[in-house]
């Protein structure tokens, strides 16, 4: 329950500074590793530490690439990582499951809205039509429309709250 509050706390602080500013700062991220590092020290041992560890080594590996190919920012790896180390490397595989699907759906409502949802579709469906009668054409999504960001801090955070239902059935 305590790692459930100590969670929540964290991801409203990041969300809230992802969407104001695009940015998850350190000088918040690090004081929760810190406590939660102590936290599973104290209440689990070598175990609980281990469990931490682990849990921040997989948080790492699983954004590291996105990061490296220029597709995410450095405090979205240390997000996940440091909700690793509060919940350990089981969690974070589920959040990472449910983070995927939510990212997904918001980079596809970005899509489809950018430049508003009619003429999306028209080119939806004039892509399709012509696709069926041999001509291929380009399905009108434009350079801009490919290279919007988004900050994902808040897939994170509702992948997040959707691991902690799962696993556990609630909030606390």
């Amino acid at each position: 329950m305590w790692t459930n509050i100590l969670l929540i706390i964290l991801l409203i602080i990041c969300v809230v500074t992802d969407l104001k500013e695009r940015k998850i700062y350190n000088k918040v991220l690090f004081p929760f590793f810190v406590l939660a590092i102590i936290y599973h020290l104290l209440t689990g041992g070598l175990s609980g530490f281990t469990s931490s560890l682990l849990g921040v080594l997989g948080g790492l590996a699983i954004l590291l690439i996105p990061y490296l190919m220029g597709g995410m920012g450095a405090g979205d790896v240390k997000l996940l990582a440091v909700i690793g180390a509060i919940k350990g490397i089981g969690f974070v595989l589920m959040t990472s499951l449910y983070m995927a699907i939510v990212g997904g759906i918001i980079g596809l409502l970005i899509l489809l809205f950018r430049k508003g949802i009619v003429y999306r579709f028209k080119q939806i469906f004039y892509f399709f039509v012509l696709k069926r009668q041999g001509v291929n054409i380009s399905i009108g999504l434009d350079k801009e429309a490919m290279s919007t960001t988004y900050p994902y801090g808040v897939a994170i955070a509702l992948g997040s709250i959707g691991a902690i239902y799962e696993l556990t059935g609630g909030l606390f």
